[in-house]
């Protein structure tokens, strides 16, 4: 027998254990401030989290950083996501350029995006292009990895098959390999947009005035961890909501997926 889907398209019984799970960290994050076992400087209890994330949001602070790190992160990862996922198709439907391309890809993938900061610093100056660059950067070798990954596994007989058919190049494109590739494409994309926020926390801490990373890094400096403890909830939460955002466009594009 076949459950039936939940009218929100979420599978039945997910969001249950996921509140319980949140309970249990709340519960225990409480224990552990109110123990005494940590010096209440270092680990604020989760009241005092809220009310400095309260804090941050009516003083404009949270609403202005979040929008200079979306807006980095959303341009770095829309290009990287694009030049990925071409490049992807591109190595992952003809052999010669995989075997040209793979090489250096994979020499450059294991290279944090910090790491490149100081070289994106001296080429490009501290400002925006940078940043988006050097996310765009991060996201395309993520996203490249998926891609050509789904597309080298399209079977060969299918392609072979449209062309005997008569199929031109594009149709071959648009009604085989895309579709049998859009589940790969899905997952490199929501892998991607994990790690546009990843080389944003980086791009930030190498030299901002505003965003997520930057006030992290303000805060610390001053010892504010209870500020600290919000900045990450808010980069934690914005993480869950553009997965759950990307996971919804699968289910409503890619039905045939099963994220």
């Amino acid at each position: 027998m076949h459950s039936t889907p939940s009218p929100t398209g979420r599978a039945p019984g997910r969001l249950g254990p996921a509140l319980g799970a949140a309970a249990a960290v709340l519960a225990s994050w409480s224990l552990i401030a109110w123990s005494g076992a940590v010096a209440p400087g270092l680990l604020p209890t989760p009241a005092d989290t809220a009310a400095a994330l309260a804090d941050s949001a009516r003083s404009g602070l949270l609403a202005a950083d979040l929008g200079a790190s979306l807006s980095r992160a959303g341009q770095g990862f829309a290009l990287g996501a694009l030049l990925g996922s071409a490049l992807g198709f591109a190595t992952g439907y003809l052999p010669r350029l995989s075997a040209a391309v793979t090489p250096v890809v994979s020499f450059l993938r294991p290279i944090p995006a910090i790491a490149l900061v100081p070289l994106a610093t001296a080429w490009f100056g501290i400002g925006e292009n940078a940043k988006r660059l050097l996310i765009a950067y991060a996201v395309l070798l993520a996203v490249w990895l998926y891609v050509h990954d789904g597309v080298s596994r399209v079977p060969a007989s299918h392609l072979r098959a449209a062309r005997s058919l008569g199929a031109p190049l594009h149709r071959r494109f648009t009604e085989v390999l895309l579709p049998a590739a859009a589940p790969a494409v899905l997952a490199a994309l929501r892998y991607g947009a994990s790690v546009a926020l990843l080389a944003l926390v980086a791009a930030e801490l190498g030299g901002a005035d505003s965003g997520l990373a930057y006030r992290l890094q303000v805060d610390g400096q001053f010892l504010r961890v209870d500020r600290m403890f919000a900045g990450l909830l808010v980069l934690g939460a914005l993480g869950v909501v553009v997965d759950l955002v990307l996971a919804g466009i699968g289910r409503r594009f890619v039905h045939w997926s099963a994220s």
